[in-house]
């Protein structure tokens, strides 16, 4: 069940989604920092954007690899008995996916 099928892929989407969730994370700290009195309104006109929104869409979906990897892998090193480890897969894999829609529909208005 892991995501790439090999754990050198898993290992690459890990690193690569870090890497755009840094980038990411700087953008957005770099923006409050630059805006210290920010309002409602700059927020918006901010993820209005569509390069903001897709770029935010994107780091949904690196949240949720990156996050599935990484829980996929702790949950197969220690939780030993399969029925239990397929359970916890599955309450982390409708979590990830729930949220994903919800912060879909958050970013679109759908």
């Amino acid at each position: 069940m892991s995501l790439g099928g090999s754990g050198s892929r898993d290992w690459i989407v890990q690193r690569l989604s870090a890497l755009f969730l840094t980038f990411y994370s700087m953008f957005l700290f770099g923006f409050l920092f630059k805006h210290p009195q920010l309002e409602y309104g700059d927020w918006q006109n901010l993820f209005s954007h569509p390069l903001m929104q897709i770029s935010t869409l994107f780091t949904l979906l690196c949240i949720a690899f990156h996050a599935w990897i990484g829980l996929w892998t702790i949950l197969t090193d220690y939780v030993k008995p399969a029925f239990l480890r397929y359970i916890l897969q599955g309450i982390i894999v409708f979590s990830l996916f729930t949220y994903s829609v919800w912060g879909i529909h958050i970013l679109w208005g759908y």
